[in-house]
């Protein structure tokens, strides 16, 4: 019994040891070295910057070796994370070991080895200097600056990038830019629905302008100019009436209120500053415009280069309208100065000349004349100037274009199953490349029947009008197609990461609207170009904004409210710039339409655009990207303004 006892333990024990073993001979089957590694880096990477990295496990058969579960020994990449650089070690799942902040700290071609036992595996990465990628939106700044060539530059600057991502081969660069970036950015959807809305809003424009709409329009206003006062708030309040087109707005309120203001005794020079302060800053602002696609589409392109929650570019445009304090306040310092009547520095000068002598123009001044692009407004005395054939295109465009924000955005709410249907909600949700794609068809659609069913123009000469407004945005969608291709080719060469190194813990995130704002106005002054200046500043600022809100640890909340102010600042800075060249297309056909001496249209106007901008920066771009509210920004600049205006401004001597 004794005996029998002593045995009893046994069994167990070897049913037991044996279950050991087959655990440890499992476990080492799971942990055994596969056959070898395949190793899956990028086409290129960026010295310093992180990439993604993947490591395959395969068996002998070529296959995912699933079973593997070790930690493959990996060499000449560092693991980027929250306590900084060190070695990989992680374990693979599925067979396969993923490093998603993989870093190389060396440029040159780059040799990644995984190794675990005798399993190998390899490949070789080109890996790129990070200065590198701040080189072509750099070049196509510096040449925009001394070249004055928009689309040169942008063209040179694409071209490098593509040159450093294919082998530093510039033909193979060359050619990729040609068939596959300028080709990816035409074909993608939405960038194409922006194109054929530009075209078909240039088309509309071109129609109205030359059936006697817009000039109907103008004559309402004409009708209560009866003093210099109301001939100055004639003239701005028509501005911001042609608010469609900043061309138009030129030509149209210069040609039709120059007679007008030389009879009240008002200097050119006046005439020309109030055409100048209402064409871009309204055009730029106003959410129907001939500037909204070209606008949303950068808008478009930046939000999506970074993957960012929030997607309607076109409500982002809408929420960035508050911020952008420089066209807003150039409006207010318009109006004032005509309602007040009262100026300072050269403009007062040329307006005691104007009241007390009745020269509109200064001795010796040389006015500038009009040119082919005034002579396409020109209109034939036969049309009839009716102001519904301007107005009811326009009202169409708004109407059909908010009757398809409403539809696109109710039948996204449905199929997404959301029970909010409030407007916040709807907007959000809506598809605003359809709604704009509707309305500039119904205004194109509504301007025509109207001029050939009241025989205005002939069938032949309204087609004319409307193919001459599509030429018209011709040079304004090649810039937008570089712009679009320039932002794709910087979020490929990670150049928002690279200068967010550089600026991490220099720059405060907080600074950077007013920095953008300040660059901005430098590049498009000197350009003499606001477009070229957004199409090449926007691609740049909206990934650098979010990658420094996030290196500087700001919620949600603060970063997409450093994303409206950087993204205000470009449209704002731009338009400031714009207004202060004598280069700038816009300031050029003010002096031409107003039939004003450019230098003195330059130099009367600059104090004014001078001291709005100071105040914008001030009481705006700063204090609004620490949370203060935009509105209370606008009213404390526009009481600022009435204040300068209402004491330091001085009337004129009445003749």
């Amino acid at each position: 019994m004794i005996k029998r006892f002593r045995r009893w333990p046994v069994l167990p024990g070897i049913i037991l040891l044996c279950t050991l073993a087959s655990t440890a001979a499992a476990d080492d089957t799971l942990r055994a070295p596969p056959h070898a590694f395949t190793v899956t880096v990028p086409s290129f990477i960026v010295e310093g910057i992180p990439f993604s990295l993947e490591i395959t496990a395969v068996d002998a058969a070529g296959r995912t070796d699933t079973t593997y579960r070790g930690i493959p020994v990996v060499n000449g990449v560092m693991e980027e994370s929250a306590e900084g650089l060190r070695p990989p070690r992680l374990n693979a799942v599925g067979g396969v070991v993923t490093i998603p902040n993989a870093v190389s700290g060396e440029s040159g071609l780059k040799r990644i080895s995984a190794s675990d036992g005798d399993a190998r595996g390899e490949a070789v990465v080109r890996s790129i200097p990070g200065f590198f990628s701040i080189l072509p939106p750099l070049l196509a700044i510096l040449l925009a600056l001394t070249l004055r060539q928009v689309i040169l530059s942008l063209f040179a600057g694409v071209w490098l990038g593509t040159t450093f991502m294919y082998g530093y081969n510039p033909v193979t660069g060359l050619l990729r830019l040609i068939d596959q970036f300028i080709l990816g950015a035409i074909s993608n959807p939405d960038h194409t629905s922006i194109i054929v809305f530009t075209l078909l809003f240039g088309g509309m424009v071109g129609v109205i302008s030359r059936n006697g709409g817009t000039f109907g329009i103008a004559d309402l206003v004409l009708r209560f100019s009866k003093n210099a006062r109301m001939g100055q708030l004639g003239g701005w309040l028509l501005g911001v009436i042609i608010f469609f087109d900043d061309y138009a707005n030129c030509l149209i309120v210069g040609n039709t209120m120059r007679p007008i203001t030389d009879k009240l005794r008002v200097s050119r020079e006046k005439l020309a500053y109030l055409v100048d302060s209402t064409a871009a800053p309204v055009s730029s602002i106003f959410f129907i415009s001939t500037w909204i696609g070209y606008e949303v589409g950068l808008i478009d392109a930046g939000l999506k280069a970074i993957d960012y929650p929030m997607e309607n570019a076109y409500l982002v445009f809408i929420e960035t309208i508050p911020f952008r304090i420089y066209p807003l306040l150039t409006l207010v310092m318009g109006f004032m100065v005509a309602f007040l009547g009262r100026d300072w520095g050269p403009m007062l000068k040329a307006e005691r000349r104007a009241r007390t002598t009745g020269k509109v123009l200064r001795d010796g001044a040389l006015p500038a004349t009009d040119t082919s692009e005034g002579a396409s407004m020109a209109l034939d005395d036969t049309v009839k100037k009716r102001w519904y054939n301007g107005l009811i295109p326009i009202v169409t465009v708004l109407l059909v274009g908010m009757i398809g924000l409403y539809l696109t955005g109710v039948d996204s709410l449905q199929a997404d199953g959301t029970t909010d249907r409030s407007i916040g909600a709807i907007v959000g949700a809506s598809n605003s490349f359809k709604a704009l794609l509707w309305a500039s068809f119904a205004g194109c659609a509504v301007a025509i029947v109207l001029t050939l069913g009241q025989k205005l123009l002939s069938l032949e000469a309204t087609m004319v009008a409307w193919v001459n407004g599509l030429k018209s945005m011709l040079m304004a969608l090649i810039i937008l197609v570089l712009a679009w291709t320039i932002s794709d080719i910087t979020r490929d060469l990670h150049t928002a990461d690279y200068v967010a190194q550089i600026l991490r813990g220099n720059l405060p995130v907080h600074f950077l609207p007013v920095m953008t704002f300040i660059i901005s106005a430098l590049v498009s002054f000197s350009t003499g170009t606001s477009w070229g200046t957004m199409g090449i500043i926007m691609p740049i600022v909206i990934p650098l904004t979010v990658v420094l809100s996030g290196a500087s640890g700001l919620p949600p909340d603060e970063t997409h409210l450093m994303l409206l102010g950087s993204i205000s600042s470009v449209l704002a800075g731009s338009v400031f710039g714009d207004h202060c060249s004598p280069i700038s297309d816009t300031t050029i056909l003010s002096s031409m339409a107003s039939s004003c001496d450019h230098i003195d249209h330059v130099s009367t106007q600059l104090p004014y655009a001078l001291f709005v901008g100071c105040l914008g920066m001030a009481v705006g771009d700063i204090p609004t990207a620490y949370g203060f509210s935009p509105y209370l920004s606008l009213l404390i600049g526009a009481a600022v303004v009435v204040a300068v205006v209402r004491f330091i401004g001085r009337p004129p001597e009445t003749a």
